[in-house]
């Protein structure tokens, strides 16, 4: 009697894993090579040129005297390939020859003043038209002698140094005192003994004024002399 054939469900299981592991294994080492194949090649950073470039680090600009290719027509990566050039050629005179340091914020170039003159986005300023006083002192040859002092001045009494104008300053001496001396001779001649600290004030008040007229007025002046 003959023995039956006998299937091994076991082997037959192990045979199909082994194809699985091989198909992969041969999957991964084909791989690397599409990778590859796709990598962006990278471009020279040392730019060559017939005629050097002419550069103006202050202003980040680089000029390229090169003319284009003679072509029929001028393609645009043609214009993207010369602009990338004079890009790389920028960056390499700025790294070159600008003083780099390093701080705590990060990394600073240091650029040197331009060499291209630009035109003023606003027009050059008027000069002020002289004032009556400056025309008459410059006639006279009077120098202004306010022009070397200081704005502070001495007080004896309280023995600090105190502003001439202004909040405290010494222009209002006496019109906080709580006493106040009555002048004799005016109040004979005028039949009142007035108030130093009410007339003081005053009389600076109207100062101010003839000041703001007189400032208005010549600045009339000056407007119809242009």
């Amino acid at each position: 009697m003959e023995d039956a054939p006998v299937v091994n469900e076991g082997g037959a299981e192990l045979r199909a894993a082994e194809n699985d592991v091989a198909a992969e294994a041969e999957f991964s080492t084909s791989a690397p090579t599409t990778a590859k194949s796709s990598t962006i090649q990278r471009l020279p950073t040392t730019v060559t040129k017939p005629t050097p470039y002419t550069f103006d680090l202050g202003n980040l600009l680089c000029n390229d005297p090169n003319p284009l290719p003679p072509t029929s027509q001028i393609t645009e990566s043609t214009l993207q390939s010369t602009a990338r050039d004079a890009a790389q050629a920028l960056l390499n005179q700025l790294l070159t020859t600008c003083p780099i340091t390093s701080t705590t914020t990060g990394v600073t170039l240091t650029l040197p003043p331009s060499t291209t003159s630009l035109p003023r986005e606003k027009p050059v300023p008027q000069p002020k038209a002289p004032t009556k006083w400056e025309q008459f002192a410059a006639k006279k040859g009077i120098k202004d002698a306010k022009r070397g002092e200081g704005k502070k001045v001495y007080d004896e009494a309280s023995g600090e140094w105190v502003p001439k104008w202004g909040y405290k300053g010494k222009n209002k001496d006496g019109e906080g005192d709580w006493l106040v001396e009555v002048d004799d001779k005016k109040e004979t001649r005028t039949g009142e003994a007035g108030d130093k600290r009410r007339e003081g004030r005053a009389e600076r008040m109207e100062g101010v004024k003839r000041n703001e007229r007189r400032m208005r007025a010549n600045e009339r002046k000056g407007k119809t002399a242009l």
